[in-house]
Parts: structure tokens; sequence; C-alpha cells
């Protein structure tokens, strides 16, 4: 049963995130790159919020309970913050490298488009936050032992799992709503983005009530998805021409840089 659960929750997490993976990005080079430079930004991030946080807890007072809470809040907060830092630290690399890349390109388009990096540079923070998320569940979900026993909620595993999902998708979406905001100077779009990030990361306080925290959060999924389709230069007639493989130039795997 612990197999079941863990190889279960693992493909709930990361199915597809990885089906996206491997369909868009596994056969570009470049592409995979990007990613793995996204996520390497996405840990110095975690790192420099861990720093923080380590010396918040140690100077702070330990016994008492309404100070851990607050610093555990101030964590979170500055962890969010850090990480959409260091997503708009990322894009303007990305800009320079893009310039780079195309003086030395003898086409006269860039190599990748600042979508498609959006959209890569996106999935490579979501991969690495959904590791760092999910990684200890998984190896407990292994066994030996017995969800609920002592009257907890048993759906833990699943809730951690669906909540992990949500995670690495919504980078993807913030990924490409950030970069597209950034693009176009609309800098309350760029806000919008990191207040959803907040409120997102802030929902998992109300666990282990998991329906107060998963069904907003997936309201936002939803949310941010039409969002980012929409900043991607998607309509509802390309979406119809994708569905029904009418439009291959639509399709991300054969999108032309502009």
């Amino acid at each position: 049963m612990t197999a079941a659960v863990f190889f279960g929750c693992t493909f709930i997490a990361f199915g597809p995130a990885i089906a996206l993976f491997l369909f868009t990005i596994a056969r570009e080079p470049l592409r995979v790159i990007f990613l793995i430079a996204g996520a390497f930004f996405w840990l110095v991030s975690l790192l420099l919020s861990s720093l923080v946080w380590f010396i918040s807890v140690q100077i702070s007072n330990k016994e008492s309970a309404a100070q851990q809470k607050g610093l555990l809040i101030f964590g979170v907060v500055l962890s969010v913050l850090l990480q959409e830092t260091f997503r708009f630290a990322y894009y303007k690399l990305l800009k320079k490298a893009n310039e780079g890349l195309l003086t030395l390109s003898q086409e006269e388009t860039m190599p990748i488009s600042i979508r498609q990096l959006a959209y890569v540079s996106g999935l490579g923070f979501g991969f690495m936050s959904g590791a760092f998320s999910v990684v200890n569940i998984l190896a407990d979900s292994a066994g030996p032992g017995t969800v609920g026993i002592h009257g907890d909620s048993q759906h833990y595993f699943l809730s951690s799992a669906f909540m992990t999902m949500a995670i690495i998708l919504l980078h993807m979406f913030w990924g490409v709503v950030f970069f597209d905001a950034c693009e176009k100077q609309r800098w309350w779009a760029v806000g919008a983005v990191v207040v959803s990030h907040l409120v997102v990361s802030c929902l998992t306080f109300q666990n282990p009530e998991y329906v107060a925290s998963l069904v907003p959060t997936y309201v936002i999924l939803l949310l941010m998805g039409v969002w980012a389709f929409y900043s991607a230069g998607g309509s509802l007639r390309n979406l119809k021409l994708c569905l029904t493989c009418k439009d291959k130039d639509f399709l991300l795997a054969n999108h032309r840089p502009r």
C-alpha cells in the first residue's frame, strides 16, 4: 500500500510537469539549459530566505509560540518576495543572453523567443519548488506507518501531491505573465503575480483544512492559466485549431521565435 501511495502521489505531483518537459523541452538543448538555470535561480532564492529565517529563529525567543508562528509567516513572505526578485533578475539575464545569442546567430530572428523563455524558466522554477515541497513527504509515504492512525487526516499525502502539482503549474503561468508584463512594462501585472504568489503560499496555513487551501489555490491556478494563455498570444480561435491539430504553428514545439 505504501508503494502505491508513493508512486501515485509522485505521478500526481510531477506527472503534468514531466509530460510538458518531455514533449516541449527535452528535444531542444537550449531550452534544457535555460530550464536548469531557472531551477538554479529558484534554489539561490531559497538559500537566501532559509539563511535569513534560520538567523531570525536563533535570535528569537524559542519558547514563545506566538513569536515562532510570526517568524514562520515572515519566512514564507520573505521567500515569496525573494523568488519573485530572482525571477526578475533571471528575466534581465535572459534578455542579455538572448541579445548575445542573436549577435552570434546567423539568423535574423532570436534563437528562442521571450515567450518560450518565460515558459521554460517558469517550469524550471516550478520543478525545483515542487521537489523541495514534496520530496520529504514522498519519502515518508514509502512507509513504514499508517496515515491517520492517531486521528489525523488520511488525505495528507494526496492533498500534498495536488498542492505540489498546482504550485509547479502556477510557477509556469506566473513566469509567462511576469515576463510578458516586464516586456510591456505593465508593472501592475507584475504586482498581481507577486500578490497571487503570496496568497497561494499563505493559503497553506489553512492546513490541515485541505479544502480551504486546495480549492482557492486551484481557482487561482485556473485564472492564472487563462491569463498566461492570452499573454502568450493565445485566443479562442487558436485554442480550437490547436485542439483539433489544425494549427501546428501554435504549438510550442513548432513555435517560431519573434
